[in-house]
């Protein structure tokens, strides 16, 4: 058995002990930005569904082909989204997790009438506050989700978040559980290889994990 199909089931067996804690086993998005396909079809033929990748362009050279002979695959995107990618975003994935200003909100609005295609979305959140992170901040965070849902019908169904480095995650996966059921959303995009436990705990409902399934990256 390949080394990453191993992971992948050691951190399910995790997930499983959880879930009788957490009442819900969160899905995982295997991260596989910057592997090669000969890394992610173990995993695929392992019967995984959710991958993620940071790249359009990247993601188009892997998963265009891959996503036609898997039908079931489906692909989020995790990374920031310039504008003039949004027509290549609609067509191959099916989430995206970054969403981060108005500009894009409407673009994707406009391109999914164009595409007749609509993808799930979590609005990404700046719980920090950090200069260098993109992100909702809360106080503008209200009238963000009401344009996005009720002006241009977007497909809001969660909150995402990147806690601060060096800070204890818990507060901040604990303030988006908030947020998000304060808007009655279903799901909450928190938690990566190094703190999916915790995120778990506080309610996600997807985990991007990447080097816990696939190894450091070069």
């Amino acid at each position: 058995m390949h080394t990453s199909v191993i992971n992948l089931i050691g951190i399910e067996n995790k997930l499983n002990v959880l879930a009788y804690e957490n009442k819900r086993k969160p899905e995982i998005i295997a991260v596989s930005k910057t592997f090669g396909i000969q890394h992610i079809k173990p995993v695929l033929e392992h019967g995984h569904k959710n991958f993620g990748e940071n790249k359009i362009q990247e993601a188009i050279s892997k998963w265009t082909d891959l996503k036609k002979e898997y039908t079931d695959i489906k692909l989020h995107m995790l990374g920031k989204v310039q504008t003039n990618k949004v027509k290549f975003l609609i067509p191959l994935f099916d989430y995206l997790h970054s969403l981060d200003n108005l500009k894009l909100a409407e673009k994707i609005s406009n391109e999914e009438v164009k595409k007749n295609k609509k993808i799930k979305i979590f609005i990404q959140v700046n719980l920090g506050e950090e200069d260098q992170k993109n992100g909702i901040n809360l106080k503008d965070l209200d009238n963000f989700y009401n344009e996005c849902k009720k002006n241009l019908n977007l497909d809001v169904i969660g909150l995402m978040c990147l806690p601060p480095q060096n800070e204890n995650p818990e507060k901040f996966f604990r303030k988006l559980k908030e947020c998000s059921d304060k808007f009655r959303l279903t799901d909450l995009s928190m938690g990566m290889s190094n703190d999916y436990e915790v995120a778990s705990k506080f309610g996600s409902t997807f985990l991007r994990i990447g080097t816990k399934i696939f190894g450091e990256r070069v």
